[in-house]
């Protein structure tokens, strides 16, 4: 069963190659950064409120905080924390945020073990490969059904981490990935009202995986066939043909962990290839917003269900979250502003009536694709009012690992959502293996988050 060898893989890894160790600890960087960078916005107040009321023995930390509460309720704080501004890595062939899921698990348990910076790092890993290759297993299929691929596959690296850190045994992690199929969800709903859930998500799932292995090594008990089915969570969840054995394909040779791309956007990863094609037309030809007649852009049919679905405002988006999944508006910000940063998306921005009009200049036509969605072709024509048209193009967006950011890039991303602690926080996680436990590193996320107030 699939599970079980996702299990005996999960628990006997020791050692990883080296580019598979940097991609992990940039991921990890990332996702800290989008964190803070939630923490300065109060996205996530509401997460972090409840978690705090949970309370509980004495396990973990939330980011930013310093008093200790249960790992499961620091989980639930944490995933939101870092999906909180949308501005988190994502895998392409799974369209799932990795560390949103991962991060969260790995910090909470590992702070509840003592587990040392390695031992993290090795759990970490382990999750973004069942995070990734359970996305994956059926592309598009989970948002298909109208389901956040990222709380889908979350739960289930959620409870393999927590299974490896927690000293479980394979019959045990096999049980622990049983029963959090049973916690998979997370409605799109909020695409058409502009609703607060899509940034819940990943701290349910975290939350869920870390309930699930403790369910587990109390003695429950869940279906070995949660992934080949009868009734498993691909029958029961996903729209379209999928392939679950792909889960353990080339386990240990294949690494989907170099595989997860880095946002140089805070909107929905489906819009990044037609920004960036925006931004190759700007390269071409001077113009300003007045000399626009109609821009158009070619778009993936997964993308545009997402991102250009005229059953709602594209134009007038209901919030910052709703901008974010609006490709008509996301490009009118850019070509408005010539650059997109958090304050692209805050509420002042997003009520700007010259976007509006911008915006409805914009047209989508769809390009069919042998491409999954996310690293898909993006094109742009722009047709200037002097009967001038230019095309933007490219291959796939930036952030991919076929087009990755560069660490200075990276670093830059991060001090801008992290502010003036930045230097010591990137040390802080470059430095993890090094470390003994957690310590070190929540002390430093902590200092951050208490100069930010200052």
């Amino acid at each position: 069963m699939i599970a079980r060898e996702l299990a005996t893989w999960g628990l006997g890894l020791t050692e990883v190659p080296d580019d598979v160790r940097r991609a992990a600890l940039r991921h990890l960087l990332d996702g800290l950064g989008t964190a803070v960078g939630g923490i300065r916005a109060g996205s996530a107040d509401p997460a972090v409120e409840v978690a705090l009321g949970l309370g509980g023995p004495q396990e973990a930390t939330i980011l930013g905080q310093t008093s200790r509460l249960s790992a499961p309720a620091a989980a639930l704080a944490n995933g939101t924390l870092v999906h909180a501004l949308d501005f988190d890595d994502t895998h392409a062939g799974g369209l799932v945020h990795a560390t949103a899921v991962v991060l969260p698990a790995a910090l909470a348990v590992g702070e509840q073990v003592q587990a040392s910076g390695e031992d993290v790092l090795m759990a970490a890993v382990v999750g973004y490969e069942t995070a990734c290759r359970i996305a994956a297993a059926a592309p598009h299929g989970f948002h298909a059904r109208g389901l956040h691929a990222t709380m889908v596959a979350g739960v289930f690296s959620s409870a393999i981490i927590a299974a490896r850190l927690g000293g479980l045994d394979v019959d045990r992690t096999t049980n622990a990935l049983g029963i959090a199929g049973s916690q998979a969800g997370g409605l799109l709903a909020f695409l058409g009202t502009g609703a607060s859930t899509k940034q819940l998500h990943p701290g349910f799932a975290s939350q869920a995986g870390i309930i699930a292995a403790r369910l587990a090594a109390a003695g429950a008990t869940g279906p070995e066939t949660v992934f080949d089915g009868p009734h498993g969570v691909f029958d029961a969840l996903a729209q379209g043909v999928a392939n679950p054995h792909g889960i353990v394909a080339d386990l240990g040779e294949r690494w989907e962990t170099t595989r997860i791309g880095i946002k140089p956007y805070a909107a929905c990863q489906l819009s990044h290839a037609t920004l960036d094609a925006v931004q190759d037309a700007r390269r071409q030809v001077e113009f300003g917003v007045d000399d626009i007649e109609l821009i158009t852009a070619r778009v993936h049919p997964d993308s545009a269900s997402v991102v250009c679905d005229t059953s709602r405002d594209l134009t007038r988006p209901a919030s910052p979250y709703a901008a974010k999944f609006s490709l008509p508006w996301s490009v009118a910000a850019l070509l408005a502003d010539g650059t997109m940063t958090l304050e692209t998306f805050d509420e002042t921005s997003i009520a700007r009536p010259e976007l509006f009009d911008l915006a409805a200049r914009v047209r989508v036509e769809l390009a069919p694709s042998q491409q999954v969605a996310a690293d898909a072709r993006g094109e742009v024509r722009v047709q200037l009012r002097d009967g001038r048209q230019i095309v933007g193009t490219v291959e796939r967006s930036a952030g991919g690992p076929d087009n990755p950011l560069s660490d200075a890039d990276l670093h830059a991303k991060f001090a801008g959502n992290v502010g003036p602690g930045a230097a010591p926080l990137i040390e802080a996680i470059e430095s993890l293996p090094d470390h003994s436990d957690l310590r070190h590193l929540m002390t430093v996320v902590a200092k951050t988050a208490a100069d930010l107030s200052d």
